[in-house]
């Protein structure tokens, strides 16, 4: 059933700055435009291949004990099996070959179904999808919908809206993806989608407890490490590190096992289910977990009743002053059905 929360529906809430939720939306019809940000040349970064990292596997420390990040605790010991990770997010040229070869059609993309949203208006149900629409001034950090719109017609083909497209974004993430459409491209190309302990464990790049996927320092030397919101949010993205919204898939450094975009640029979806809770039940035994696959439901306190599955790595919306989650400690979140222009997704085998 796919359940994009509207403002029309009862119970809808905001989520807290302390529990990053990448699948918020917003009111269909509600001031639904979507203006293009300028984008960087579509030969920049890491051209889009198949190209995976073998993870030799081994034990870590799992988590945050950021004080904000509550979902994410205690740091508690995992051993995750060898595997193979895609070097980058999958780019929109990849997944237009997924969709030039199956004629696959994303959830974005698709009418609404009328059981699936009781008492909306007829108006409102067409495709689309949620887009960051940053507001004209500053605005209460307490109301995301202050900056996120439904938006009619956009898709992984118009990342902003109707009048967007993909031109110069060839080599940029694909976003627009719901869960399920991800869970569909590494289906036919052979993978699967990472789970939790996996994503971190590449993410840390062979480097254990330490704060970011690089070191303990957000700006080393003064340098970018990943393409992360700068300025006033959400009115005021300065983009200092050169991207206002998505980046070329390896435009900042690898990190310690040469894979790209473990941190910012956009979230990317894991296997796992969500639950607040998660960590706290299997860190119980005090013992080393061999392989999690995430809890059997989800349950999310503030938006119970609302399935959602893990994502990881924080996107070019993270910031210090609202959701920091470019930590590989920590846990998004979203509802499976819904995408949005900072979500995306890489492949593992």
């Amino acid at each position: 059933m796919r359940t994009i929360l509207i403002l029309f529906c009862a119970g809808s809430a905001i989520f807290a700055a302390e529990h990053c939720d990448s699948g918020i939306s917003a009111a269909r019809g509600k001031n639904a435009t979507g203006g293009s940000h300028a984008a960087p040349g579509e030969n920049a970064g890491v051209r889009p291949t198949s190209d995976m990292v073998r993870i030799p596997g081994g034990e870590f420390w799992m988590g945050s004990d950021h004080t904000d990040m509550e979902d994410a605790r205690p740091v508690h010991r995992v051993h995750v099996d060898a595997f193979r990770i895609d070097r980058a997010t999958v780019t929109n040229d990849q997944f237009a070959a997924f969709v030039a070869v199956t004629g696959y059609l994303t959830v974005a993309e698709r009418q609404p179904d009328p059981k699936d949203f009781p008492g909306a208006k007829p108006a409102d149900l067409v495709p689309g999808s949620v887009v960051f629409t940053p507001p004209a001034h500053a605005v209460e950090l307490s109301d995301a919908y202050a900056w996120w719109r439904y938006v009619k017609g956009a898709s992984w083909k118009h990342p902003e809206g109707p009048s967007s497209d993909l031109k110069g974004r060839r080599n940029h993430p694909v976003v627009h993806v719901a869960w399920e459409d991800a869970a569909a491209y590494a289906k036919w190309a052979g993978k699967r989608l990472p789970t939790e302990a996996e994503f971190e464990f590449a993410a840390r790049g062979g480097l254990d407890r330490q704060t970011y996927a690089w070191g303990k320092d957000f700006r080393p030397g003064g340098q970018f490490q990943a393409n992360t919101f700068q300025g006033h949010f959400p009115d005021t993205n300065t983009a200092e590190d050169g991207f206002a919204g998505t980046a070329p898939v390896g435009s900042f450094p690898a990190n310690g096992y040469g894979l790209y975009d473990m941190a910012g640029n956009v979230w990317e979806w894991c296997a796992d289910w969500y639950r607040a809770d998660y960590y706290q039940q299997i860190a119980k035994s005090g013992a080393v977990v061999r392989n999690p696959q995430g809890p059997a439901d989800s349950f999310d306190p503030g938006e119970p009743g609302v399935a959602k599955r893990v994502q990881k790595g924080g996107s070019f919306l993270c910031t210090d002053q609202y959701c920091a989650r470019y930590m590989p400690g920590s846990r998004g979140k979203g509802e499976p059905s819904t995408g949005t222009n900072h979500v995306g997704f890489r492949c593992v085998r």
